[in-house]
């Protein structure tokens, strides 16, 4: 396939519809969510799925997140227990993804779930996204937008420069607030996290009065964000460094010098907030490695935790 001239699109009515235009005739929008940017297709377009896979790289045996506008839309594509409607109305919208029964008249591609009988569904946050998912008026699938494995984008600068030329366009608006990807829990046959993400899953706990069950390492992906490489950047990583070697980039976490520092106040909401953007620039700057400091494994470290073993794991 030829390169394509891939537009950035304002963030405006304008910008808007040409996304929500692009998104009708089978095209792949980027746009951005309070999480990190999404690669979006229509999820009922087979051919428009497809393209996200090969603009990604992405293996086919992983599942899509869907996107759609509010809780009503996402009832007409899963099967809807009393936990969804617990926790769907608590944190939607926001950085939660239920994976639930896909309905048997969902009318979705096939790849969107990868073939399981189950979706990934979450009503984002961010403004731009609700509004195009509004005015394109469909359930829009979309994985993170970066090369598969690689380092998710947080900026529209992060999409064009991992996929400019694969892709129709990115919607630009500006950084995402919150960081790293969705959390993700699944509800059959009991809650459980199958990815830590942007809500921390002691609040999930909270709202369901229960323990959520923990995802088995190594099993088949259920949802997106399993694979044990991924999220990684083209530079080695070594992990919970008090100090850095000889060679190796520093990222930091709390008080004490380093190249760049997550947050120098020791906060896992801002961590969380520059953690891919970091990535990106210390790969940028050419280290060969990258020595990342101990990020507490409680809240949204947990996430971060999470990112930061899988971008380090052996490259498959």
């Amino acid at each position: 396939m030829p390169p394509l001239s891939t537009e950035t699109l304002a963030p405006d009515e304008g910008g808007i519809a040409r996304a929500a235009a692009l998104l009708e005739g089978g095209g792949l929008v980027a746009l951005p969510t309070e999480t990190v940017y999404g690669l979006g297709a229509d999820a009922r377009n087979g051919l428009a799925v497809a393209r996200i896979f090969e603009a990604k790289g992405r293996p086919r045996f992983n599942p899509l997140i869907v996107h759609v506008a509010s809780i009503q839309a996402a009832q007409r594509y899963v099967e809807w227990p009393e936990q969804a409607d617990v926790l769907a109305g608590a944190f939607w919208p926001g950085p939660l993804t239920l994976v639930l029964p896909l309905r048997a008249d969902a009318g979705l591609s096939p790849l969107v779930t990868a073939g399981l009988d189950t979706l990934a569904i979450r009503v984002p946050a961010h403004p731009l996204a609700r509004r195009l998912l509004e005015v394109f008026g469909g359930p829009v699938a979309a994985p993170s937008a970066n090369p598969s494995g690689r380092i998710s984008p947080t900026t529209a600068a992060h999409v064009l420069a991992g996929l400019s030329g694969r892709i129709d366009a990115v919607l630009d608006g500006g950084p995402c607030p919150v960081g790293v990807e969705s959390t993700i829990v699944g509800l059959s046959p009991r809650p459980a996290l199958l990815r830590p993400g942007g809500l921390p899953s002691e609040a999930i706990e909270a709202a369901l009065g229960e323990a959520l069950a923990a995802h088995e390492d190594g099993a088949a992906p259920t949802a997106p964000g399993q694979l044990a490489s991924h999220y990684a950047p083209n530079a080695g990583m070594r992990l919970n460094a008090e100090t850095p070697r000889e060679g190796e980039a520093f990222l930091g976490f709390g008080p004490g010098a380093c190249d760049l520092n997550l947050s120098e106040s020791g906060d896992l909401t801002e961590a969380a907030a520059n953690l891919f953007g970091h990535l990106h620039q210390l790969d940028a700057s050419g280290a060969k490695a990258i020595a990342v400091a101990p990020i507490p494994d409680r809240g949204l470290g947990r996430a971060i935790n999470d990112r930061l073993r899988r971008a380090a794991a052996p490259r498959t």
